[in-house]
């Protein structure tokens, strides 16, 4: 299956939920949101939501700064 995240697109192989991508990838949870085909997804739900054929993903991760 092929989706788009943060508009590279991806081909994954397997069912891969949220959580699984984002820890493949290297994202510590606390510090990002993700939002998935334009709505924000909650965090309690990673670990729930499988990514499907299409899906689009955006990361974004926050960064401290002074």
């Amino acid at each position: 299956m092929t989706i788009t995240a943060n508009g590279k697109k991806v081909i994954l192989t397997t069912e891969t939920t949220i959580s699984s991508y984002l820890e493949a990838n290297q994202y510590r949870e606390n510090r990002i949101v993700v939002e998935l085909n334009e709505e924000i997804l909650p965090r309690d739900r990673y670990s729930t939501t499988c990514l499907k054929d299409g899906d689009c993903m955006e990361i974004v991760t926050f960064m401290g700064g002074g």
